[in-house]
């Protein structure tokens, strides 16, 4: 049976994540917005959401529920976990499921809550898409930014001594990758928070690269970590590891040299 609870947890999460991606967009994009009227750089624009979302994203990742569930929320990183044998083949239905389902609510609680604003052309919905540069151009950055991410999420949660800092890392990665990426792309590596937007924006172009690139990115990644450090090398799932509580996924997490055992 799939850990139900952990899936809508993984619901919540992303959820969270995508209505601050709206209220950030709406601050620094809509015309209206003071902020948006004063700082008149894009790039500048893009730094302060990326800047946020980053923070936001370690939040949800040391969040209790985050450690709880694993803060993959995203449907190409449950993908690798599942090949590496960490999840059940239930879970990784079910946590794809909660991921999609949560970024919906999350960006339809944001149209609730910020009305019009979150739908103008500025906003959007926070949406991806791609920019003016060829589709094959907008592919290999969605691919390149995904695998740079997972394997900077197996590297350091699979070594006790940078484990602790995972999800730090993560977000510095997703605060750079949105200010440097995001008018290739819109910066994504993750199709349940582009369908999340797409639901509402009816931004549809491109979508099928939200939904190849990330995954074989991610799997690019994988692939290179299971060729220099081998399998038994994966310990667990989650990206910020709890030393004590019960852990969902086929977690070897006490057998990762120098790292301290949980009672």
């Amino acid at each position: 049976m799939p850990h139900v609870t952990e899936a809508i947890i993984e619901g919540v999460l992303l959820g969270a994540f995508m209505f601050f991606a709206c209220a950030a967009t709406v601050v620094f994009c809509h015309p209206d917005s003071p902020i948006a009227r004063t700082m008149i750089s894009p790039l500048a624009r893009r730094a302060c959401i990326g800047s946020l979302m980053g923070l936001t994203a370690v939040t949800l990742i040391y969040s209790p529920l985050g450690q709880r569930s694993g803060a993959h929320m995203n449907p190409a990183a449950t993908l690798v976990f599942t090949l590496f044998g960490k999840l059940t083949w239930p879970d990784a239905i079910a946590y794809p499921i909660g991921q999609l389902c949560g970024g919906v609510v999350g960006v339809t609680l944001a149209r609730l809550v910020l009305g019009g604003r979150a739908a103008h052309a500025s906003v959007r919905y926070a949406s991806t898409v791609p920019g003016s540069h060829r589709l094959g151009l907008v592919f290999l950055g969605e691919l390149l930014i995904s695998a740079l991410l997972m394997a900077a999420v197996l590297w350091m949660s699979n070594t006790a001594s940078t484990a602790p800092y995972t999800g730090i890392v993560a977000g510095c990665m997703v605060a750079a990758f949105i200010t440097v990426e995001a008018p290739l792309s819109g910066m994504s590596m993750n199709p349940a928070r582009t369908l999340a937007s797409a639901v509402w924006s009816r931004q549809f172009r491109g979508l099928w690269i939200y939904f190849t690139a990330p995954p074989l990115g991610m799997l690019l990644a994988a692939g290179v970590f299971l060729g220099v450090r081998g399998i038994d090398a994966a310990y667990c799932a989650k990206l910020q590891h709890p030393h004590d509580g019960p852990c969902l996924f086929e977690c070897e997490i006490n057998r990762m040299p120098g790292r301290e055992r949980a009672p």
